[in-house]
């Protein structure tokens, strides 16, 4: 039986549908946006959620080990696949949004997160809200903004195996969020915070950004980043690797993929460890680089090494960057003496077991 790729619902060109009949506390139902009556004006959620205790025993917690940062949005899809935008006979809806992809996959791990962001005052905003509830992710710092309507974003995987995407924020909710709408207790009370670049484009989320990472790194809270580069949302690709690298030096623990070192070192090859290591700065606990089918690498100051990937018959690959992410987030949250030695974090055991849990996890 072939395993598939990615838990959570998905990034901005990742999608990850819903299964097919909706269980309690694994998967989710969407409500019919034809049928849906007026929903009342909101401006927070909030869902606390059953845990797993680090022994596995059920427990409770206010405070989500993981709190997870950035853009919540809609992907539409082509209903066929290999297609241009412009040659799809259709599009479904899914979930979007690498931190919110990570949040959901740890919580479907057994583990504790929350997400920060916003979304429109709209019935997208609601059915993103409850789809963060019914995969037992604290959605407390979720605001719904009455100004601004949730991001749509349309995507897809062409024949030649290039991705295409065409993006609708202008301005969209999650670009709205203002420092003064943090919830920053919720940020200070965590293990691990973690955010991507794409909410550093514009202000006034690019402040917030910056304020809600500030205060993680403040609280002593270790700082998780994931690039997940969108050349089409930035104005120009200088604008891009300086937007990235202007954080860079904070976060403890980085996950790039080859392609993304590739651009931010200007062409230079990723697959040379010399060229990796360029990228760890003095406060790097761990530089992770994935490598697709063959696993990935790892580097610190002290130690580097690789662990190859899981032989599976590939069904989508679609968000397996973030399920890569949410499993070492929710073993780093666990056992943050993983970042000390490549005895443990290189462990084929540990790997594999972690990254099995991720890959079998149900999709449509």
């Amino acid at each position: 039986m072939a395993l598939r790729a990615a838990p959570p619902p998905c990034a901005a060109g990742r999608c990850l549908p819903s299964s097919p009949t909706p269980r309690v506390g694994s998967t989710r139902a969407f409500r019919s946006l034809a049928s849906a009556a007026p929903a009342p004006h909101r401006t927070s959620a909030v869902c606390t959620k059953a845990i797993s205790n680090s022994d596995g025993t059920p427990g409770t917690s206010d405070s989500p080990h993981v709190v997870c940062f950035g853009e919540l949005l809609i992907d539409f899809v082509p209903t066929v696949s290999g297609v241009s935008l412009a040659d799809a006979p259709a599009f479904k809806k899914a979930p979007g949004g690498a931190p919110a992809n990570v949040a959901v996959g740890i919580a479907r791990l057994g583990g504790s997160s929350a997400f920060i962001g916003k979304v429109g005052d709209d019935e997208f905003g609601y059915m993103l809200s409850d789809m963060l509830k019914e995969n037992n992710v604290n959605n407390q710092g979720l605001l719904f903004d009455t100004h601004a309507r949730t991001a749509l974003a349309f995507v897809t995987l062409r024949s030649d195996g290039e991705r295409e995407f065409m993006f609708f924020r202008n301005p969209s909710a999650d670009m709205l969020l203002e420092e003064k709408e943090l919830d920053l207790d919720l940020i200070r009370k965590a293990k691990i915070f973690h955010h991507g670049s794409i909410s550093l484009i514009t202000e006034p989320c690019k402040t917030a950004h910056i304020a809600a990472s500030k205060a993680a790194k403040d609280a002593g809270v270790l700082i998780s980043y994931d690039p997940n580069l969108r050349l089409p949302l930035w104005s120009s690709a200088d604008d891009a690797r300086d937007g990235i690298l202007s954080i860079w030096d904070t976060a403890d623990l980085i996950k790039v993929s080859a392609e993304e070192i590739s651009f931010l070192t200007n062409g230079e090859d990723p697959y040379d460890d010399s060229v990796v290591k360029k990228l760890i700065h003095p406060n790097t606990k761990l530089l992770l680089v994935t490598e697709g089918p063959d696993g990935c690498r790892y580097y610190s100051k002290e130690f580097s090494g690789k662990v190859g990937g899981l032989k599976v018959t590939a069904v989508d690959t679609t968000g397996a960057g973030d399920a890569f992410v949410a499993g070492i987030l929710y073993k780093l949250a666990m056992d943050s003496s993983l970042l000390q030695g490549a005895l443990k974090l290189g462990s084929q055991k540990t790997h594999c077991l972690c990254t099995q849990r991720v890959l079998s996890l149900p999709l449509s």
